[in-house]
């Protein structure tokens, strides 16, 4: 049978079809129908077992082998964000307000095309495939909630181990996969801090309680924290992104409230930043006579590759595509993934592959997430005889062992 990187070749211009597509009409969240649609119109007639979400657009397909053996999962995010595009590619959104940012189409389409690959090669494959196709990666969790749903247990046994592919429209060059063991990405958490005091005139506010000044003296106080209390190699970033006190310039208000991301390293750090953070809004408050309210809401966890299936799926690279084509990440990437809740059960590894397009200086590219980004789609064959060649040879590998 020939190579499954030049079956994926051989299908490229299908799978770029699907990617447009699905890219044309992007769709928000956990509720995906059109895309959930295309993506089982391009599987079917496949040998594999489909199950949908019952709570969110998901798609679950298990490939059985044709010899007993272990199982492997592979996954594929499907949404798109809340973003106007902005990009000029002639298979633009027409979805006014939402535009795959982020490279979720070019992972759906890989995956289907795994999916074919693999279904080809049912016979001789040593166990079970399953191919995860998840909504709501960007915010809402559908990875927890396809978890909570089972998609772990789909094919009757837990995998021994599963990967993921997110694809850059800029920072890394087109082609070239990046990873690196242990913490690869961030958790992601956000404090709602709220200081309540007293209003009145602006004039005179000694006869007031001015939640203000209070509520700037917490933000300040939080950035030094994180440099004072937090080991510099296992940091915490927080950064205030909304701030809202007031109606007019002399009217002292009632209330001033804060919003902050909070990014982790590692569990302990995560766990210490939620303890420390409302701590120091409380207490500041109060040494002013004032209260405040201070809650943390979870994030994704801190995403974190297993050291020998990063190994692993960095010797699959070269050995599908040669020397080269992989770069061990000197540190992990501060955005969040909501993969780390199949990394907390299962081993694998999640990895970044670049697909900035021909000509463009990757380190000037707009990026994930802009509404100017933009995804080459000639990286799709690379990405999709990956995943199915980490399947195959995991498979074959836990069969001799």
């Amino acid at each position: 049978m020939a190579d499954v990187h030049d079956e994926a070749v051989a299908i490229a211009a299908e799978l770029a079809e699907l990617r447009r597509a699905i890219h044309a009409e992007p769709e928000i969240g956990l509720d995906l129908p059109r895309t959930q649609r295309k993506v089982l119109d391009f599987l079917a007639g496949l040998p594999l077992e489909i199950s949908l979400g019952t709570s969110l657009t998901s798609v679950t397909a298990v490939l059985r082998g044709g010899m007993p053996g272990k199982t492997v999962l592979l996954r594929a995010d499907m949404d798109a964000l809340p973003v106007t595009e902005r990009s000029g590619v002639p298979f633009s959104s027409r979805i006014d307000g939402a535009m795959h940012a982020c490279g979720h189409d070019l992972h759906t389409a890989m995956l289907c095309g795994a999916a074919r690959l693999l279904s080809a090669r049912a016979g001789d494959l040593a166990g079970n495939v399953i191919f995860m196709f998840q909504p709501g990666e960007e915010g809402p969790g559908g990875g927890q909630i396809m978890v909570s749903e089972g998609v772990l247990d789909a094919a009757g046994d837990r995998p021994v181990a599963a990967y993921a592919l997110h694809v850059a429209s800029g920072l890394l060059p087109f082609g070239l996969f990046a990873s690196r063991a242990g913490t690869v990405m961030a958790a992601a958490d956000t404090l709602h801090v709220t200081v309540h005091g007293r209003g009145g005139h602006g004039s005179q506010p000694h006869r007031a309680a001015d939640p203000v000044p209070v509520a700037c003296e917490i933000v300040l106080a939080l950035q030094t924290m994180v440099t004072r209390q937090f080991d510099v190699f296992d940091p915490v970033v927080l950064t205030v992104g909304a701030f809202h006190a007031g109606t007019t310039d002399n009217v002292i208000p009632d209330d001033a409230t804060f919003v902050a991301t909070v990014r982790s390293f590692s569990p302990d750090a995560r766990a210490a930043i939620q303890a420390a953070a409302p701590k120091v809004a409380l207490q500041i408050a109060a040494a002013h006579g004032l209260t405040a309210t201070a809650e943390f809401r979870d994030g994704y966890p801190v995403t974190v590759n297993d050291a020998a299936e990063l190994a692993f799926a960095e010797e699959t690279v070269a050995d599908l595509l040669g020397d080269g084509r992989y770069l061990a990440a000197p540190n992990p990437l501060t955005g969040s993934e909501d993969f780390s809740y199949v990394l907390e059960q299962v081993p694998g590894a999640f990895l970044m592959l670049g697909a900035c397009p021909a000509g463009t200086d990757p380190g000037t590219a707009p990026f994930n997430h802009s509404a100017e980004a933009v995804f080459d789609d000639a990286v799709l064959p690379a990405g999709t005889a990956l995943y199915a060649e980490l399947a195959l040879g995991r498979l074959a590998r836990a069969a001799e062992a």
